[in-house]
């Protein structure tokens, strides 16, 4: 029997958090009190750290097949891990797309041959993400897959959403969408205001993307049915989620670090690395998604881990590729923005970053009790560190955060009671 015994930390759950100690056996979570022992078991001391649920990652790509170059499921799930992740769920935009069981057991079997956070595919809504035609979704749930999207395409045909919505709702699943009205995008490389015509860019409205959210809500309302928007980046996209959710609408959304931590001026100087789809908004819609998870209206925090080579973002601005590595800064970047200037307690960013998307999912994740699975995530909440590319686990470099000063720190990550990152370094798949 394996046991590992966590001493001395401060446990952080929804409900509130105290000193409390953890012990496994197996992988499980067998006993949470105060002073407890274990004869043999190892012992990982916690003092100083604060012990969360392991971080579950309900929207990334890990390029992995067709992208390998950009990422593989061993480096991005090693990435995940060091950033405190021990679920993630991938899109489907691989190459070939995940759109049959093939690709979804495929995916499966690397991740259980990495051996680092848990993988949870996410499969295609349409065949080859075309919008044409649905994909097997089911053969798909069979073989793994936990939700169903387009990422990166919006479905623009209401009537396939529409089925889809009913298909995926019917197997008690969800679809995410991806929310873009690429007419009205019309070939808009960043966000349309100010600084884009300061650049001399053309502008991508918030428009685009609400429009898209306005016509999920008004399906899921009429056919009451769950759906789950993806990657809310501004105002009046979060207020009709909102007005939503106060009429009984079974909406649920997510949005990303970089909405809360930049606005678009971050595009400055052409940056293409701040280059993401949906863009980097105003002032005034960063701190509308700080509101919207202060608030109960946004319910995730997701990363959008999008790996790109060097050459993707070592271009104009408007041939760029849109996206950022987010893994290992998405806690950091939480604990900076929202926690310590007050905007979040703990118990709320636990919900955000782990409880709450695997509800959404219905993912075996999420829980620091007995009996559920030991994983967890300690982190030193005062420690002061900058990022830098020596620090990327990830086989792609492209974020906007190097160099930036960052607070809260993830010194180890423990996944189905075996200790993946250790003292903030990755451990080898025979040494977790």
């Amino acid at each position: 029997m394996n046991r590992l015994l966590i001493k001395n930390g401060t446990v952080v759950r929804p409900q509130g958090c105290e000193p409390l100690d953890i012990l496994a056996e197996d992988g499980v979570i067998v006993k949470i009190g105060k002073k407890l022992d274990a004869e043999g078991a190892e012992i990982l001391d916690a003092a100083g750290l604060h012990v969360f649920p392991g971080l579950v990652d309900m929207h990334c790509h890990l390029r992995e097949p067709g992208f390998e170059g950009k990422e593989e499921i061993r480096t991005g799930t090693a990435a995940a891990a060091k950033g405190g992740f021990t679920s993630v769920c991938c899109m489907p935009n691989t190459a070939p797309v995940n759109d049959n069981s093939s690709v979804t057991s495929f995916i499966k079997m690397r991740a259980e041959d990495a051996g680092f956070a848990k993988v949870y595919p996410i499969g295609a809504v349409s065949k080859g993400l075309m919008g044409k035609e649905l994909a097997e979704m089911d053969q798909m749930r069979r073989f793994g897959a936990v939700a169903f999207s387009d990422d990166g395409c919006p479905v623009s045909s209401g009537v396939l959403m529409k089925n889809a919505m009913q298909y995926a709702a019917g197997m008690g699943m969800v679809v995410i969408s991806h929310c873009e009205d690429l007419d009205l995008v019309d070939d808009g490389a960043m966000n349309e205001g100010l600084t884009a015509s300061i650049l001399g860019l053309r502008g991508n409205p918030t428009v685009a993307e609400n429009s898209m959210i306005a016509r999920e809500i008004l399906l899921a309302e009429y056919l009451g049915v769950p759906v789950h928007i993806a990657h809310v980046s501004n105002g009046a996209g979060i207020q009709l989620i909102r007005e939503a959710k106060a009429r009984g609408v079974k909406v649920t959304c997510e949005t990303c670090p970089h909405y809360f931590s930049l606005n678009d001026e971050a595009c400055m100087g052409y940056n293409t690395l701040a280059k993401v789809n949906p863009p980097l908004r105003s002032e005034a819609d960063r701190l509308a998604v700080i509101e919207g998870l202060r608030d109960g209206t946004i319910d995730a925090i997701a990363t959008d881990h999008a790996p790109h080579g060097a050459d993707a973002k070592n271009c104009e601005f408007d041939r760029a590729a849109n996206g950022l590595i987010g893994f290992e800064t998405a806690f950091a970047l939480a604990v900076t923005h929202l926690v310590k200037p007050g905007q979040l307690t703990l118990e709320r960013l636990c919900e955000l970053m782990s409880a709450n998307p695997a509800r959404i999912l219905s993912l075996p994740a999420g829980r620091l009790e007995a009996g559920a699975a030991c994983d967890l995530t300690l982190a030193d909440l005062e420690e002061r560190w900058v990022f830098t590319e020596a620090e990327i686990e990830s086989k792609s470099k492209n974020t906007p955060f190097l160099g930036a000063e960052l607070t809260g720190r993830v010194r180890h990550t423990v996944a189905g009671g075996r200790i993946l990152v250790r003292d903030a370094k990755v451990q080898k798949k025979e040494e977790a």
